[in-house]
């Protein structure tokens, strides 16, 4: 049976190990880099937001937000109030921010129905953060008059919301 020999000379290996020294050590750095978690950037709702909303077949409405600590905040009406004139003074406002970047704000509201009418009730807005500075989503409007064709009894209406903080 034939015999096959391998000679690998010292100065063979120090050839090679010189060769690949830059390789490896582009490795190694390569692996603490991406081995380093970067920072999660944060998500709090806390500041002020200017949100934009609509419900289908009605203009675009704003409203500037401002959420404080603990869930609290205000509402200030820039386009909703007699002769789409901003109000004077801000509603108050309730907000929550639960797991995977979703928030959640409310308050009480009076909202034009029509070219004649206005209605009071609640508006609630869902949401999720697309970065730490935009918020998108649902909002939905819960009259105060009752509807009895509706399943839940009362008017509602149903449009998309954005929110990109201010301050």
């Amino acid at each position: 049976m034939p015999r096959c020999e391998l000679k690998v000379e010292i100065s063979d290996m120090k050839n090679a190990f010189v060769q690949l020294k830059p390789l490896v050590i582009s490795l190694c750095l390569l692996l603490v880099v991406s081995t380093q978690a970067a920072p999660a950037e944060e998500m709090q709702l806390t500041g002020r937001w200017k949100v934009k909303f609509t419900f289908a077949g009605r203009n675009d409405m704003n409203l500037i937000f401002v959420a404080d600590a603990k869930g609290s905040g205000s509402f200030l009406l820039l386009d909703t109030a007699p002769d789409s004139k901003p109000e004077t003074t801000p509603r108050s406002a309730a907000w929550l921010q639960t797991t995977n970047d979703r928030v959640g704000f409310s308050g009480e509201v009076e909202l034009p129905i029509g070219t004649c009418c206005r209605e009071t009730g609640t508006l609630i807005f869902k949401g999720k953060f697309g970065s730490s500075n935009a918020v998108s989503g649902k909002v939905i409007f819960v009259g105060s008059t009752e509807e009895e064709e509706n399943p839940i009894g009362f008017r509602a209406m149903i449009g998309a919301f954005s929110a990109t903080r201010i301050q």
